[in-house]
């Protein structure tokens, strides 16, 4: 076989050229030769790779946000405009059970090691000592009679709330610390040259669910079973949460955050976004599927298949709430996903956004993401601690399920049809 000199030379120069642009590029990473020009230097961070767990991408696009059908009620808070919303990853189910129990166990972990002593290194000065537990120890702790007697009055209850005397722990002090950094209020113009800690803020939030709402939702009713039942037991862990306020949820979102990014910053990685709850226009669209002008997560406009099966879970007729497959709540990833991968974005519990309810914000909210947001003040009045919540329920009738329906609650309230999912913004890279 006769071999071409001429193309034998040509590879040799793509070899070189090759190369030299490899070295051009690894320089660069490193911030480049010293030659006086400007090449740019990386963050020292490592990029992470990992798609969130239970997460699905909403891609980002334009849909018609507002009524897809008669506004029955004629209350005229919604009205139909175009709107934008950025990519995000969200829930692919509502919060279960056995997910908020990881938070409930984790801040009880952390309250008993403080009380034992089990740390690393001396608390830190701002009075958030979390970061110091030696949670190797902190994981042994036996919640057995003897090591309650040694937690104190500080966690477990006192001896006249004791139930035959049994020692237990007080829910009541299980108590979520929180740091925040108030971006908004910084970013106002008449706030230029405030100090920075003016814009942070502390909060301390009871984390573990009102149990209790399965008896105070329903007058006359025999509800008992849940009450004891529905957070405690194993038979509902894959169910989702219910009893928590629009602040617990909060509070989630940012332990959830917390350790997302103690676990990148000590696997030396770059620290990703928060974890938050998804505004009233995100959770619309991402409830819609890509179907922009459909009044339900499936299309329209019933709420049966061709098979008369129902589609979600709620309450058909008036009250036949076994006909769904579900006397109460559901499984979270019960029913078909819609068309992004969400489950039961119509039905099962209603959802918390993290938007403030107001009944014209869609006349003055801006098209590109809107969002209307107000964090009230234990001290505001309760026309100011109104939420958003979307989706409907188990207890809901059919109009509720529409994606375009608005509904509202009061942020430090929490009832036995409500639950929330929580939505994170990641880095171009980590997108499908």
């Amino acid at each position: 076989m006769m071999i071409n000199r001429s193309n034998l030379l040509s590879v040799a120069v793509l070899l070189l050229v090759f190369a030299s642009c490899s070295k051009s590029k690894n320089s660069k990473s490193k911030g480049g030769p010293d030659d006086g020009q400007v090449r740019g230097v990386a963050p020292s961070a490592k990029q992470s790779m990992n798609p969130p767990f239970g997460m699905v991408y909403v891609p980002p696009g334009t849909f018609h946000m507002g009524p897809s059908d008669e506004d029955i009620n004629y209350t005229f808070t919604a009205r139909n405009r175009q709107v934008s919303i950025p990519g995000f990853w969200m829930d692919a189910t509502e919060l279960t059970n056995n997910k908020y129990r990881q938070f409930v166990v984790w801040v009880r972990d952390s309250l008993a090691a403080k009380e034992l002593g089990y740390y690393k290194s001396a608390p830190g000065g701002n009075g958030d000592s979390s970061i110091a537990i030696d949670w190797v120890k902190a994981k042994t702790i036996k919640y057995d009679a003897s090591n309650l007697e040694k937690l104190g009055n500080k966690l477990i209850l006192a001896p006249d709330n004791r139930l035959n005397g049994k020692a237990d722990i007080d829910p009541d002090k299980l108590i979520y610390h929180s740091e925040t950094f108030e971006l908004a209020e910084a970013a106002k113009r008449e706030n230029a040259g405030v100090a920075r800690k003016n814009f942070i803020t502390r909060k301390d939030t009871k984390i573990y669910p009102d149990t209790l709402v399965w008896m105070r939702d329903f007058s006359y009713s025999y509800n008992e079973p849940m009450t004891k039942r529905y957070f405690a037991h194993p038979s509902f862990g894959n169910y989702p949460v219910v009893g928590v306020t629009w602040k617990q949820a909060v509070a989630f979102c940012h332990w959830r955050t917390h350790i997302q990014n103690d676990y990148l910053e000590r696997k030396k990685m770059a620290v990703e976004s928060d974890y938050r709850l998804p505004s009233e226009a995100e959770w619309e669209y991402a409830a819609r599927g890509g179907r922009t002008n459909s009044m339900f997560p499936w299309g329209n406009y019933y709420l049966r298949n061709k098979k008369g099966c129902l589609l979600a879970n709620f309450k058909p007729g008036r009250g036949n709430y076994a006909e769904d497959g579900g006397f109460y709540t559901v499984r979270a990833d019960a029913y078909w996903p819609n068309d992004y991968g969400l489950y039961n974005m119509a039905g099962n519990v209603a959802e918390w956004t993290e938007s403030y309810f107001n009944e014209s914000s869609y006349n003055f909210m801006s098209e590109m993401s809107p969002d209307v947001r107000y964090d009230a003040k234990d001290s505001d009045p309760p026309r100011m601690k109104r939420k958003v919540i979307r989706g409907g329920s188990w207890k809901d009738v059919g109009y509720f399920l529409q994606t375009s329906t608005r509904a509202f609650e009061y942020q430090d309230t929490a009832k036995s049809y409500i639950g929330f999912r929580c939505v994170i913004d990641l880095a171009p890279r980590m997108r499908k």
